[in-house]
């Protein structure tokens, strides 16, 4: 913690009324407000930081030009201090952290303090568990405080402080209860508290060291336990972790556990502004909320159609803001993670790339929901093992997609695997749906699997449509039309019960 002093400093002292411009970070502007609001005539400029606002009066020489920084950020660029304490409170105390590149070791016979940033999904009561299991196992809580998160509205971020480090049997297992109720957990540091030390810690601290280093080991709370043998490969997956269903919010809409069913559709390639808003518009007649489109295409062969890229995207987001829906799209590129995520609302990992584990740790940072389908010969724990890629890096929002699987079968473009529904369903918390158009590869076909596929319980399902598939630039064969596309949404929609 350090007191910030906030001063008004300019090249040579003068009157109040003389300064027209005014300079700062934006924190300390608005730490400042009420002084700003009594100036006349003044323009408040927004800055990088206090010391470069002060640097850019010293270099401008202009008598009329000032900038809220520290007396010290003055006395380094030769500039005066014109009026002190013009803050709107007088004790002003900003929490400064060193963040290291890597993780940093420190003496395990200190006393730690450990930093979380935590989620969690909209349930009653779930934040009172999740200091509960903190409470329950001796952790002493001595910080939290929320921030709306800038991705999805009405959702807080928790920044907590404990008592404790992850060397700490106690810790640890606090944190992996915590995990069981938060939607993500992330440590953000581990480290030495500052404070009075006790005897009794002056006395642990000059003890000796017997059989091994003193030093604190760096831990991930995502790892698995040396105990949990079974489904060590997705334990943040699985239904040990978490019993209770997993809801997925895409903006009003619910995927996951009792929610209604859910239809994805679009085209599996953005082609043209007519064709995706004509996909937009029939989605929305069908009362759907959520708009598929291929915009970076992983083609098998490389002459066929590869995509628009990001012009495709921009069309898309077009379409969805024109009829209110919400976007689901494939990205194939660690690189394009946060572009991509500016415009859409659901980030789709494709089935050549579910091994990406590149790809996957980077949506894993990202705040938006991913669509992670399953490879062309994974098998169930292979695919939850991606997941957990996912999820380790604190993105717990993941929707299964089964597409069908590679089989010795060649009467359809790949065989759906059904089956793997219900044990999905049984092993992990996480919404599972299901993509008929993939596995079919004739359109004929899509609306029975659509049917059976709610019958064994999927979540919802994704279907590609197109105004004429038959000229369908990519998978034309498996795309229904509009009016097989409405009746199928009359099919599936939840007033007609099953």
């Amino acid at each position: 913690m350090h007191r910030v002093e906030h001063c008004l400093v300019a090249l040579k002292p003068a009157p109040l009324g003389l300064i027209r411009r005014i300079g700062s970070h934006p924190q300390a502007l608005a730490q400042c407000s009420n002084f700003l609001a009594a100036l006349r005539d003044c323009r408040v400029e927004i800055e990088s930081d206090t010391a470069s606002a002060a640097m850019l009066v010293a270099e401008s020489g202009d008598l009329s030009r000032a900038a809220i920084a520290s007396e010290e950020a003055a006395t380094r660029y030769g500039l005066q201090v014109i009026k002190r304490n013009i803050a709107n409170q007088k004790e002003n105390y900003t929490r400064f952290v060193a963040v290291a590149r890597e993780a940093k070791s420190a003496d395990c016979r200190l006393p730690h303090k450990t930093s979380l940033l935590l989620t969690t999904a909209h349930e009653k009561g779930v934040l009172a568990r999740c200091l509960n299991a903190l409470a329950q196992h001796g952790v002493n809580l001595t910080k939290l405080e929320s921030r709306p998160s800038l991705e999805r509205p009405w959702q807080y971020l928790f920044y907590l402080d404990h008592e404790g480090g992850l060397h700490e049997p106690h810790v640890d297992l606090a944190l992996r209860e915590l995990a069981k109720h938060a939607e993500a957990v992330r440590v953000l540091g581990t480290y030495p508290r500052t404070g009075t030390v006790s005897l009794a810690q002056k006395q642990q601290i000059s003890a000796p060291i017997i059989g091994g280093s003193p030093e604190a080991p760096t831990a991930n709370i995502a790892a698995p336990s040396p105990a949990a043998k079974k489904n060590s490969a997705y334990r943040l997956a699985s239904r040990a972790h978490r019993a209770a269903d997993t809801f997925i919010e895409i903006g009003p809409i619910l995927v996951g556990g009792d929610a209604p069913f859910v239809m994805i559709a679009g085209p599996c390639s953005v082609e043209s502004r007519e064709q995706i808003t004509a996909c937009a518009r029939a989605v929305r007649d069908a009362g759907g909320g959520l708009l598929r489109g291929g915009c970076f295409k992983p083609r098998t062969s490389r002459y066929d159609f590869q995509g628009l890229g990001f012009d495709g995207l921009n069309l898309l987001h077009e379409a969805a803001q024109a009829y209110g829906l919400r976007i689901v799209t494939e990205l194939l590129h660690p690189a394009d993670v946060d572009a991509v995520a500016r415009e859409a609302d659901v980030l789709q990992i494709g089935a050549r790339n579910m091994q990406n584990f590149a790809l996957l740790k980077a949506v894993g940072k990202s705040r938006l929901p991913v669509l992670l389908k399953r490879g062309l010969m994974a098998s169930i724990d292979e695919w939850l093992a991606a997941a957990e890629y996912i999820m380790a890096e604190g993105n717990g929002r993941v929707v299964l997609c089964e597409r069908g699987i590679r089989t010795f079968e060649t009467a359809t473009r790949n065989t759906l695997d059904l089956s793997a529904v219900p044990v999905l369903r049984e092993r992990t918390h996480l919404p599972v749906i299901v993509d008929p158009s993939h596995a079919a590869g004739r359109r004929e076909w899509v609306a029975p699997l659509a049917r059976a596929a709610r019958a064994v319980g999927a979540h919802g399902v994704m279907i590609e449509i197109h105004p004429e598939p038959d000229r369908a630039l990519s998978d034309g064969p498996q795309s229904l039309d509009f009016e097989q596309f409405r009746a199928l949404a009359r099919e599936m929609s939840p007033q007609q019960g099953g």
